[in-house]
């Protein structure tokens, strides 16, 4: 398994937490809930849209790696 692809589960698993997210927020509605997401949901969003890009280059660069030492 690359690294890009576990990038990808990655995406896809934050995007079904989003999802389950966005279901919870429709029955949860107070301060609490508001403030779970900004401190956590967005901090974590965000982060894995910054590891994303980065996944993808650190598989490129190993498999650099990999032809060089042939």
């Amino acid at each position: 398994m690359s690294l890009s692809s576990n990038g990808h589960t990655l995406a896809v698993a934050t995007k079904q937490l989003v999802r389950h997210w966005e279901e919870t927020r429709q029955l949860w509605k107070d301060s609490k809930a508001q403030e779970f997401e900004e401190r956590y949901m967005h901090e974590l969003i965000a982060g894995v849209e910054r590891a994303l890009p980065v996944f993808e280059d650190l598989d490129n660069i190993l498999n650099r790696v990999r032809v060089d030492c042939e």
